[in-house]
């Protein structure tokens, strides 16, 4: 079993029903859609009148609303996070909040999804839903009543005039509840494909939060690499280093008994050939937290299933990765997010079973770890989502968490698998 793949045949593993009742959704939403659109447009008619700056900010306020919804819906029926657009402008009184939101990029970007969002979701969502519907009136309808509607009955192209031309409408109603079934996950699937094209934040928002970001995560790589660099220092001088000088002075006792005591400098010999291999497994153990042998020499698909035998949970690895390599820093930041969500199914959420499931498309290492424990995660606590969604920063990846109460929780992780720079791969290698 491994964790549900965000795309048409997610969808249909999560029901045919289900994706009809999204339809439905999508169709009844639509309404309230319509509704926002056309208060933003009667508020910018009336803004020559003076009227329109005292309607715009709410109206822009409703639709945002309207927009955030479809954007959470979108997210949680695609399993991928659509990047919001900034908050709307505000201001000291009714016309400069009017004038800054006439400014403001994500309002035209809301406002031109709300324009086409009734003919695309609404005519999408109406098509499976008008052919189960028209399906269940033949199926279901047409065997009890064709008798008395007599002989200008028809049903689609069949005349419903005899019990045999009942029982051609009957199978083609079943063929039509079917096909709208059938049809239904790869419109909520379409649906959600569009909606992110429409709803994602404009471009030149993108760029400004991209900058941004790669400001604040290079001032943390650094960081982080300055207190990398002192733990391996730490840790040299108090382990291996000190396990060391106390074999080196062992040794000096050791050679100046040789000759006198032959049997103490023999027992002081032994001391040093175990110190020297708790020495040597400090440095593995060093090693390992910095970059794993097996990660190096088998690959990011062996050592996460060797994280899932070390684990005392049932765990379950699904690896669709291809045969190359991929860049040593995405496999290694893969690696220890996986590490550390296996130790929060473990320790928080009372999980008995995790599923893991890598993929790879060609651009981006997609990596979904899915418990079954208690659920209700919050990023904001604690330490671990927020170390991996700074590991994942250096690489400008995503982080998306799915974690209702009660469970499952599901943690979607989205790496670009090439590095801006050698600077940014050597760096992100050591976070």
């Amino acid at each position: 079993m491994t964790a549900p793949k965000a795309d048409a045949t997610g969808l249909v593993r999560s029901g045919y029903w289900t994706a009809l009742g999204r339809c439905q959704v999508l169709g009844l939403a639509g309404f309230l859609v319509i509704g926002a659109g056309l208060l933003v447009g009667g508020a910018l008619l009336l803004l020559p009148l003076g009227l329109g700056f005292r309607l715009l900010p709410a109206a822009a306020r409703l639709l945002r609303r309207v927009s955030d919804r479809y954007r959470e819906r979108a997210a949680r029926w695609s399993g991928r996070p659509l990047s919001p657009p900034d908050p709307l402008p505000h201001g000291t009184s009714a016309r400069r909040r009017s004038a800054a939101i006439l400014g403001d990029d994500g309002f035209w970007h809301d406002l031109r999804w709300a324009w086409l969002e009734p003919w695309t979701g609404g005519l999408l969502a109406a098509l499976p839903l008008a052919l189960v519907e028209y399906g269940v009136f033949g199926a279901l309808v047409q065997p009890f009543v064709w008798r008395r509607l007599g002989d200008g009955n028809w049903y689609a192209f069949v005349p419903v005039t005899s019990p045999a031309t009942m029982v051609t409408a009957l199978l083609l109603g079943l063929a039509l509840i079917a096909a709208g079934l059938a049809l239904a996950p790869v419109v909520t699937s379409l649906h959600a494909r569009l909606t992110r094209c429409l709803l994602t934040a404009p471009r030149t928002t993108e760029l400004a939060r991209r900058v941004a970001r790669l400001s604040d995560t290079r001032a943390t790589a650094l960081d982080v690499h300055a207190a990398e660099l002192t733990r391996i220092e730490r840790d040299l001088h108090d382990g291996a280093q000190a396990r060391l000088v106390a074999l080196g002075l062992t040794l000096d006792e050791a050679t100046r008994l040789l000759d006198t005591d032959p049997r103490t400098a023999r027992t002081l010999l032994l001391d040093v050939r175990a110190a020297s291999e708790r020495a040597l497994q400090d440095l593995r153990d060093l090693v390992h937290g910095i970059h794993p042998p097996i990660l190096a020499d088998r690959g990011l698909a062996d050592a996460v299933r060797s994280l899932a035998l070390d684990s005392h949970l049932d765990v379950e690895v699904a690896p669709h990765l291809p045969p190359s390599r991929l860049p040593a820093p995405v496999e290694a930041a893969a690696y220890f997010a996986v590490s550390e969500l296996l130790a929060n199914a473990a320790k928080h959420a009372e999980a008995t079973r995790v599923d893991i499931a890598l993929a790879h498309d060609g651009t981006h290492l997609r990596v979904s770890v899915t418990d079954d424990g208690r659920g209700g995660a919050d990023p904001a606590a604690g330490t671990g989502l927020p170390g991996i969604r700074r590991r994942l920063d250096t690489f400008d990846g995503t982080l998306a968490l799915h974690s209702p109460p009660g469970g499952p929780t599901t943690a979607t992780l989205e790496i670009p698998c090439a590095s801006s720079s050698p600077k940014t791969s050597s760096s992100s290698a050591t976070a």
